[in-house]
């Protein structure tokens, strides 16, 4: 199974290996077998970036992939740019200039001639968009990148670079965003906006920094990110009492269907309109077969209906009428 990346011609799967983890915590091998599993799922996006893994996760993609003979042809590399090696590990620009670099850098690392899509990590507020998309035309026009995106932009921001890419000559074909039952903003305005335009989403996170999985439920496992000192931060806010509800109700769904908290978090999440793939980054081969048990499997509507509502976005106005 397939999905059009938006106003695209790019097929992707439906969910895509995240890497944040290779090259640091997770070694070659244990990449080498999750991408195998995947690859047999028929996951065919790989989602990755020069700042993960320490620095080492670019290089490690490149590795896998060449040791698993993956055909260039059969995956779908997604990374970022505008990050610049420094003393304090990277310092991130979207300028021309820190761009090309970059995209050069991501080439070598990854040891291909593309970068299938190709993402401005994040809004820089020192260069005009302007600018970081003529750099992005650039690289089109060289055949260096073929299609681009942004990740973690705001609605506004990314209407903004919507229509400029216009200008350029291109289009945006995708917008990478966090997006779970535990972090639901996107649905406020970004994700209506991209349906709207009929351009790609790609959600990240799918399983709420693991926390959905239903391993943090009692302690935290020691070769776990939250017992991680580098990843801790990332996953502590998903720890609070704020959230446990909806975890129980995955974690309750799972029992009574008889699959992983893992299998529920993501048939949610791939059900949700306007969701062309989601990334998630398993730390073992196991979890790559949860993962893929996933993306393969439906949940009844009374789950999702039940999941929506113990997860429910709070709006109100302006985003719907009256006050």
């Amino acid at each position: 199974m397939r999905h059009r990346l938006g106003n695209t011609g790019l097929k992707v799967s439906p969910v895509g290996i995240g890497t944040l983890t290779w090259g640091r915590d997770t070694t070659v091998t244990e990449a080498e077998n999750i991408w195998n599993t995947a690859v047999e799922a028929g996951i065919n996006l790989i989602d990755t970036s020069p700042t993960y893994g320490e620095g080492n996760a670019e290089s490690t993609v490149g590795t896998v992939l060449e040791a698993t003979g993956t055909a260039r042809d059969d995956v779908v590399i997604v990374t970022k740019g505008g990050y610049i090696p420094s003393e304090t590990r990277f310092r991130y620009s979207a300028s021309k200039s820190a761009i090309l670099s970059s995209i050069d850098r991501s080439l070598e690392a990854l040891k291909t001639d593309y970068i299938d899509v190709y993402l401005i990590a994040r809004p820089d507020s020192e260069t005009p968009f302007e600018e970081s998309l003529e750099a992005l035309s650039m690289a089109l026009r060289s055949g260096a990148i073929r299609y681009i995106g942004v990740s973690n932009f705001s609605a506004w921001d990314t209407a903004k670079v919507h229509f400029l890419a216009k200008e350029f000559g291109t289009k945006l074909a995708t917008v990478s965003a966090e997006y779970s039952l535990l972090q639901r903003g996107v649905e406020r305005e970004l994700l209506p906006g991209l349906r709207k335009e009929n351009i790609g989403f790609v959600a990240w996170s799918a399983l709420a920094r693991g926390v959905l999985t239903g391993k943090y439920r009692h302690t935290t496992p020691p070769d776990s990110r939250a017992a991680s000192p580098i990843l801790s931060g990332f996953v502590q806010p998903y720890l609070s009492n704020e959230y446990s509800a909806i975890t129980e109700a995955v974690l309750a769904a799972a029992s009574g269907l008889d699959v992983s908290a893992t299998t529920v978090a993501l048939a949610w999440l791939t059900s949700q309109p306007g969701v062309t793939t989601a990334l998630v980054g398993p730390r073992s081969e196991l979890q790559a077969k949860q993962i893929a048990e996933g993306m393969q499997f439906a949940l009844p509507q009374p789950i999702i209906d039940a999941l929506n509502e113990v997860s429910a976005l709070r709006r109100n106005y302006p985003e719907t009428e009256g006050i």
